[in-house]
């Protein structure tokens, strides 16, 4: 009350107060702790659901905004919240480059990056009696997001001060006040933390959706081939052919497809140029025609076409996307070009935000910053898409990959600014797509930015990480490790693209395992003929199918404020679940490489780490959302590697030493009790990464004579189990089968191919009555 004087550390909070999100004085608490201290005056907090109908969530979880006022109006603000509380250790995702995100680690607010557009921090603290304490952690989140025109960013300062930047990306789009900026929520599971706020964001904000809120699309289901490292631009009919060709003969056929760049009409305008300046424009080729290219027209190949015809025909491809960039190709398209004059295109110069040349510069940009980006008029832009699609869908193509999506952002001047801009060109792809594809055949690329991310109300699938680059050995291990956290905001809102990868490579089982967790498509980029389809087959079912798990793969509880790549003592754990596993994968990054950001001095000279750490079911987040009310807590853990069955209570765990650049998936299925007296744990296919993902239901039936599980499960392959007692016999498809019953409990038997539409086996296991 005014002239009242509170001493606020005789009060005790509520539960709800202690949730709550609250400005006291100049330190923002969140869950009843101090996050941020010495906040400046300027500083707002309002509460999330503040003004929203009917948003329950957002109020009843205590998550705010936070937002600041400037003394005058800009289109570029640089605002400090104030120091990081002590206690604090944190997790970002912040572009390193201006296309991609990476992860990093610390403590205190000066080491946070630039262009952060994630930030997860932790609090532990210690409770109970001296004679019996436990440590408790507190999760906060802050997500700097979209507020109006304005796109907001995280960044630490020299003075350890903790800064939001909020721009817009046009001098002409200015504002002197960040109302909603920066949404701040915690809880004590980080995942449903995560999860929660999506979606209260989404709601609120109205111009995202959670990926549960999406539709998916069919071909993440299937195994699939780019052509971009196969052949790069050189790509042609008969090399597709070719690879197909060779992948199916070896048992492993694509059902997806991915023309990748090469197939367009392009010119380069700076052929004449001396060799430097042509070394540099590069990136600065333009399109100039909505069709195909020579390659793909001539006495092989009449014209694209008559090449899907073919390749679906002959090859039993499903699906064929082609590639192109968010303006066409990567300049742009060719202003003078009689087939996109009706575009309206002009020549402009990207301008870059300050965040991002702070972090690594680009050789893209570098290159389009000099010589231009033929942009679209922003009216023009659905005509341009669907002009693209409609020519695509009717000679058979089934959806497209869109690159190069960021460079939006750079072009914002004049056209209301980059978030303007971005939301006009991504609901415009959003709509082609509708409109031209039978589903929401949509893979985005280069698409890290927030502006991009925040507007993505239909799109469904989002390439994860920087490009798997299979000359580049010391870039391995980040690959997996900056998809893997990546995955933890993306995954929120699409199904992350964890990338192609190569078959026959030294990295391949290591980049395969991976892969079988993402929890999205699977698809590689071998040249014709170089395949190790032993890889493969660990991925790759007879009939094109892949063993996808529910979810995003993200690293473990325990992994995520850690450095897996470079602190010489951390392994990497990857968990998801499956309809009746959960699967987790632990990897030895240490030693094979280093991250690019901040840019060292001297190269990386890989070298040999032996890593010993610790797994555990309750690594699985989760667990119980399959196991069931009457689970006890005991769980069948089967090591892919080794074939080595363990059981083990929830919060046991095992040793786990691997040496760098080595890898181990662990397939966790909870032990049941069937019919009151079987104990037993379906594990799927277990010659496969996920052998889980196989699993396609499992009950029991029993009577006074006997217990008998049924599961229907995908083939063909060997199935394994875990069964506490030997069963007295095994039937598939009605056939009885053979099998073996080891010690440790392992029940094993094949299921042999089958001409079944659903490629569904139909396993009983009987167990007769003692």
């Amino acid at each position: 009350m005014p002239g009242a004087c509170q001493d606020l550390s005789t009060i005790t909070p509520t539960p709800r107060q202690q949730s709550m999100a609250q400005l006291e004085r100049t330190s923002l608490l969140v869950g009843g702790r101090e996050l941020l201290v010495r906040a400046p005056p300027n500083v707002t907090l309002r509460p999330a659901g503040a003004g929203v109908a009917d948003d329950e969530a957002a109020a009843a979880s205590g998550a705010a905004f936070l937002g600041a006022r400037a003394a005058a109006a800009s289109s570029r603000h640089v605002f400090s919240v104030g120091n990081l509380a002590s206690g604090w250790r944190w997790l970002s995702l912040f572009r390193f480059k201006i296309w991609w995100m990476m992860p990093a680690t610390g403590a205190g607010a000066a080491a946070v990056p630039a262009e952060t557009q994630m930030l997860l921090l932790e609090s532990t603290s210690e409770v109970g009696s001296a004679a019996a304490t436990e440590h408790v952690s507190l999760y906060a989140l802050m997500l700097p997001v979209l507020d109006g025109g304005f796109r907001a960013s995280l960044q630490g300062s020299p003075e350890d001060e903790l800064q939001f930047c909020f721009e817009s990306g046009d001098p002409d789009v200015q504002t002197m006040e960040a109302v909603d900026a920066v949404f701040i929520n915690s809880g004590d599971n980080p995942f449903k933390l995560l999860k929660e706020s999506i979606k209260m964001v989404s709601k609120i904000k109205g111009t995202f959706s959670h990926i549960e809120d999406k539709e998916i699309p069919s071909n993440l289901d299937w195994f699939g081939w780019c052509t971009w490292d196969a052949f790069y631009k050189a790509v042609n009919p008969s090399g597709i052919e070719e690879g197909l060709q060779s992948l199916r003969e070896g048992g492993v056929p694509p059902r997806f497809l991915i023309i990748d760049d090469g197939w367009q009409e392009t010119v380069d305008e700076f052929k004449e140029a001396d060799e430097a300046i042509r070394e540099q424009a590069v990136f600065a080729h333009r399109l100039t025609d909505l069709k195909e290219n020579h390659k793909f027209r001539g006495e092989t190949c009449k014209n694209l076409g008559d090449l899907i015809k073919k390749i679906k025909e002959k090859h039993g491809v499903k699906c064929v996307y082609m590639w192109h960039a968010l303006f066409g190709y990567w300049g742009g398209i060719l202003a003078t070009s009689d087939a996109m004059k009706k575009y309206n295109p002009k020549l402009v110069y990207p301008v870059q935000s300050p965040g991002n040349v702070a972090n690594l510069r680009d050789i893209a940009m570098d290159s389009l910053e000099k010589f231009g980006v033929g942009i679209i008029d922003p009216d023009k832009i659905y005509e341009f898409y669907n002009d693209q699609h409609s020519y695509l869908s009717s000679v058979g193509v089934d959806g497209v990959k869109v690159d190069v999506q960021n460079v939006l952002e750079t072009l914002g001047c004049g056209f209301g600014g980059r978030v303007a801009v971005t939301r006009k060109y991504q609901q415009a792809l959003e709509e082609s797509i509708a409109q031209n594809f039978k589903t929401n055949n949509l893979i985005c690329c280069m698409s890290h930015n927030s502006d991009s991310i925040f507007s993505a109300l239909k799109s469904a699938v989002a390439r994860a990480s920087e490009d798997f680059m299979p000359r580049e050995p010391t870039l391995q291990t980040l690959h997996i490790a900056s998809v893997a956290f990546n995955s933890l905001l993306l995954g929120e809102i699409f199904i992350p693209d964890w990338d192609m990868f190569h078959s026959k490579h030294e990295s391949a089982e290591f980049h395969g395992a991976a892969r079988a967790l993402s929890g999205g498509g699977v698809y590689v980029s071998d040249k014709p003929g170089v395949h190790d389809f032993s890889v493969l087959k660990k991925l790759v079912l007879p009939d094109g199918s892949i063993l996808r798990a529910r979810y995003a793969g993200r690293p473990t509880r325990d992994c995520l404020f850690t450095d897996p790549v470079m602190d010489g003592k951390s392994l990497m754990k990857i968990w998801n679940l499956n309809n009746f596993t959960g699967v987790i994968g632990v990897f030895n990054f240490q030693g094979a490489g280093q991250w690019v950001w901040p840019v060292k001095e001297t190269a990386y000279v890989p070298i040999n780490i032996n890593i010993t750490g610790q797994l555990s079911p309750s690594d699985v987040e989760s667990l119980e959302e399959i196991a069931g009310d009457n689970w006890n807590g005991e769980a069948a853990v089967y090591a892919f590697g080794s074939c080595s069955l363990s059981r083990l209570q929830k919060h046991q765990s095992l040793e786990v030493s691997l040496s760098t650049m080595t890898c181990e998936i662990y397939n966790i299925s909870p032990i049941k009790i069937f019919g009151e007296v079987v104990r037993f744990a379906p594990l799927g296919l277990i010659d496969m990464f996920n052998s889980g993902g196989a699993l396609d239901n499992v009950s029991s039936v029993a009577d006074s004579s006997a217990t008998t599980v049924h599961i229907k499960c995908r083939g063909p392959g060997r199935f394994g189990a875990y069964s506490a007692t030997r069963p007295e016999l095994c039937r598939v498809d009605e056939n009885e089968v053979e099998f073996t019953h080891a010690k440790d409990g392992l029940l094993t038997f094949y299921l042999l191919p089958s001409s079944s539409q659903d490629n569904l086996r139909h396993v009983e296991i009987v167990y007769r009555a003692s």
